[in-house]
């Protein structure tokens, strides 16, 4: 007696994994010739894939905007499936190469900048033990870490804040001190006690906006009703130590992003009632989706080596 296929298979797919990924490029380029050069396709064959994409669904997915392209909203329905596949099919090449016990695979994760300070160390171990596993990490500013999140092109993410929309699993596993950081020449600079009014009255130097470290000051700004706009914004903590150090104006940096005598590098930390502003690093996931065996073990060892792991002293 035949059995009934599974629930869904009885109605196979009309589009293709080819005409999805073309499809996917182009809502998240925005135009036909952007996706064609991204999947290194002639941008007729990606325009064809569109056209037969519209016609096996028989939906109209995506409309001009500008000068570009964007979804219908069976269209971003369609996006959002598309991505879920190919995360779909993305673990299962990760389970069934490391099924022979982890000596293939791949281990994607997405971290803020300001983590690049720390998170290669917590990523050694890992690769010494597992040589195998080819680790894909994107070092990213927090709103396009939280991009990656939501597409589900990486299975973990290091950041301050995780974002509240998305359906996230959530580990804090390292302390994150935000401290005032002035040049080692400053007015300022050696005084026993400042007050947040105090150092708001100098010109403030800040991570771009929807950084993780800029939300933490301008939340606490809000909390103490102390109006601190930024004079200038800069894309790296980097970049912001040499403009402090230039006696550009004042940061507030994760104190990881320091020296262990932060006079070495020119610069010192300013004793601000308020500061340091606590906050924990978190390492996230989807709760929704199901993590690959690389995954899992990063976590797993990972959360053995800090729990036995004194906390470093910042």
């Amino acid at each position: 007696m035949q059995e009934d296929p599974p629930p869904g298979l009885d109605r196979a797919p009309r589009a293709s994994l080819v005409q999805l990924r073309s499809f996917e490029a182009v809502v998240r380029l925005g135009a036909v010739g952007r996706a064609a050069q991204a999947l290194n396709l002639a941008q007729p064959t990606v325009s064809t894939q569109l056209k037969e994409l519209a016609a096996a669904t028989g939906q109209q997915l995506l409309q001009a905007q500008g000068r570009g392209l964007v979804p219908t909203a069976v269209g971003e329905r369609l996006a959002e499936t598309a991505r879920a596949m190919f995360a779909a099919w993305q673990r299962f090449e990760d389970d069934a190469a490391a099924l022979q016990g982890l000596r293939s695979g791949r281990l994607r994760l997405a971290a803020v900048t300001t983590t690049e300070y720390f998170l290669p160390d917590l990523l050694g171990p890992f690769a010494r033990a597992h040589p195998g596993i080819r680790i894909e990490l994107a070092v990213e500013n927090r709103d396009a870490v939280v991009a990656q999140l939501a597409a589900g092109s990486v299975e973990l993410a290091a950041m301050m804040m995780p974002p509240p929309h998305l359906p996230l699993q959530r580990w804090p596993f390292l302390e994150n001190p935000l401290v005032v950081v002035a040049a080692a020449g400053h007015p300022l600079a050696g005084r026993r006690r400042l007050t947040l009014a105090q150092v708001s009255a100098e010109p403030l130097l800040a991570r771009e906006s929807g950084s993780g470290t800029r939300l933490a000051l301008e939340n606490l700004l809000a909390e103490r009703s102390v109006t601190w706009a930024p004079r200038m914004a800069l894309g790296s903590n980097e970049a912001l130590k040499h403009a402090v150090r230039a006696g550009l104006g004042l940061a507030v940096l994760s104190r990881h992003t320091l020296a262990a005598e932060p006079a070495t590098e020119g610069l010192t930390v300013l004793p601000v009632a308020g500061f340091p502003i606590r906050r924990m690093w978190h390492l996230v996931w989807r709760h929704d989706r199901q993590l690959s065996l690389p995954a899992r073990t990063f976590l797993a060892e990972l959360r053995s080596t800090l729990g036995v792991r004194r906390k470093p002293r910042l």
